[in-house]
């Protein structure tokens, strides 16, 4: 039977009361679990404007079938696309709009998840079927889809740019309404010379189908959290470095010996120094210099609570793919909230600077000063 990874979630039923975006931010800023910020607010009255037309369709949709009849049915907004730099709270704003959206089918996925879930189900489709198989998972997705959340959209290969530019063309024509977060305007996003044109086509159609909103703020709000990183990311690797990460080892599997072992994903198998329990322990060529990609990382972040992760390096634009790895672990370390212990040559904005997908890097940076502090070292593992 056909496997799909796009079930339809459904989330809790929600009252189809008027919500206020602003009012739910300022109370969140009241009571300091954010900070208060005017650039955030714009972003916000747009994310209100998609909320609106969801309370307005679903009060459409309960009226009398002759009431309907006589009132059109509520005008489709644009998707939207926001861009600003790394921890300016792009994603926290999606999570308000989306937790407050009245509607139970939606999704919000981090996009290194969602193309994971892409090529598996053509892979699946092209085993079973003839017919197009992006066509297919459009029509899964929009039959199940109103609104679909992808954050941390960038593209680094002009193949998934292919695939995305025929998905969102469809999607776009079902009515599903998306809700992108990246930290690239769309003509930025694919960096690379190869097919070029052939990716413009894409961003075309993003800015014709979306509304671009830039974020404009100069803070990092992760920065902000950055309380506990000396007790969780070591630098540099001196004759201290050693016996941080063993110290740290030892006291989390209780003087446990070491036990090598693997992970199959999709018949490959991932060597790591150490398993214990929900425990990893792995160094950076381990888990970066080999060929892995995001599937493997995915499963690694959903096996375990914790990696120790040793001897990362500075890295040069000679390291390029390393530092694109590191990108992808890191990213799904955080999307499932896996606790990291490290140790490295240099501090955390100084890993990568120069080179490929430096750029990108920077919400690396971001990413691991937060992942460094208290709110996420107690956060619940999901």
């Amino acid at each position: 039977m056909f496997k799909n990874p796009f079930q339809l979630k459904i989330s809790k039923q929600i009252h189809d009361i008027p919500v206020s975006l602003e009012e739910k931010y300022r109370s969140q800023a009241t009571q300091n679990h954010i900070s208060y910020d005017k650039a955030q607010l714009i972003v916000l009255k747009h994310l209100q404007r998609l909320l609106d037309y969801f309370l307005l369709l679903k009060t459409h949709k309960r009226r009398s079938f002759s009431y309907r009849l006589l009132v059109a049915h509520p005008e489709s907004p644009q998707s939207l696309y926001i861009y600003g730099d790394v921890g300016s709270g792009k994603s926290m704003l999606m999570v308000l709009f989306y937790e407050a959206c009245p509607i139970e089918h939606k999704r919000r996925v981090h996009l290194n998840t969602f193309m994971i879930e892409v090529h598996s189900f053509i892979h699946q489709w092209h085993q079973q079927n003839n017919t197009n198989a992006i066509i297919a998972l459009a029509e899964k997705i929009g039959s199940t889809t109103m609104l679909l959340c992808l954050d941390e959209f960038h593209i680094s290969d002009i193949a998934d740019a292919m695939i995305l530019k025929r998905l969102f063309s469809r999607l776009f024509e079902l009515g599903t309404l998306i809700v992108l977060t990246s930290n690239r305007h769309p003509d930025d996003l694919y960096q690379g010379v190869i097919q070029r044109d052939q990716f413009l086509i894409f961003t075309k159609l993003l800015r014709k189908k979306s509304d671009v909103i830039e974020l404009v703020t100069n803070i990092d709000y992760r920065h902000l959290h950055n309380k506990a990183l000396k007790s969780s990311y070591y630098f540099p690797l001196d004759s201290h470095a050693e016996d941080f990460v063993w110290q740290q080892y030892r006291n989390l599997t209780h003087h446990a010996p070491i036990q090598s072992g693997t992970l199959d994903v999709l018949g490959r198998k991932i060597v790591l120094s150490s398993i214990i329990k929900n425990i990893a322990f792995a160094t950076f060529n381990e888990l970066c210099l080999q060929p892995l990609g995001s599937a493997d990382y995915s499963k690694i972040a959903s096996v375990f609570n914790i990696l120790i992760l040793a001897k990362i390096p500075k890295l040069s634009a000679d390291n390029r793919n390393e530092a694109k790895r590191f990108m992808a672990l890191i990213d799904a370390l955080y999307e499932h909230k896996v606790k990291l212990i490290c140790t490295a040559e240099v501090p955390i904005q100084e890993i990568y600077t120069h080179g490929d997908g430096s750029f990108e890097f920077r919400r690396t940076v971001s990413r691991l000063i937060e992942m460094q502090s208290d709110d996420y070292l107690l956060s619940n593992h999901v």
